[in-house]
């Protein structure tokens, strides 16, 4: 009625893997199916506060910048800490920023700390700036803020300005 099972046994030789299994001998399964874990995700990088770049940062992952850049930055979170200074375009979809910023910002959630120093304009979805935040420019709210097509409302004409 019960007989061993062949299943750990190696197969006898001239025997052909691929060939339908006789009837009444075991059959193993294809594979153990074991789902996998997801991968870490990886650290954010980091610009050290010696670093000085020219050039643009392109990154799909977290990028933490303590150093000086020029040229435009785009990433999925991007933290510019206090000892920073970036002259450029920072497009993400979360902006911390805690040092100095020349340039526009678009981002999801964009985030000013008291030590934030941005001259130029922010498009965001939603915005946050603490107490002590130096901010000098606009600020424009839109949907989807990390299109390249976003308008930009143009600066209104001053009484003064010569026509």
């Amino acid at each position: 009625m019960f007989s061993k099972s062949k299943i750990n046994e190696p197969a006898p030789a001239g025997a052909n893997p691929a060939a339908p299994p006789m009837p009444g001998t075991a059959v193993a399964p294809a594979a153990d199916y074991r789902p996998q874990a997801p991968k870490p995700k990886p650290p954010a990088s980091i610009l050290s506060s010696d670093l000085h770049i020219k050039g643009n940062i392109r990154t799909t992952g977290d990028l933490q910048i303590e150093g000086q850049v020029e040229g435009d930055i785009r990433a999925h979170l991007l933290t510019v800490g206090e000892t920073a200074t970036v002259k450029g375009e920072l497009v993400a979809d979360d902006v911390v920023i805690n040092g100095r910023i020349v340039g526009r910002v678009r981002g999801l959630k964009v985030r000013l700390t008291s030590t934030a120093r941005v001259e130029g304009d922010i498009i965001h979805k939603t915005i946050a700036i603490e107490s002590g935040a130096h901010f000098e420019g606009s600020v424009q709210r839109q949907d989807d803020p990390l299109n390249a097509a976003t308008k930009v409302l143009p600066k209104p004409a001053m009484p003064n300005d010569a026509a």
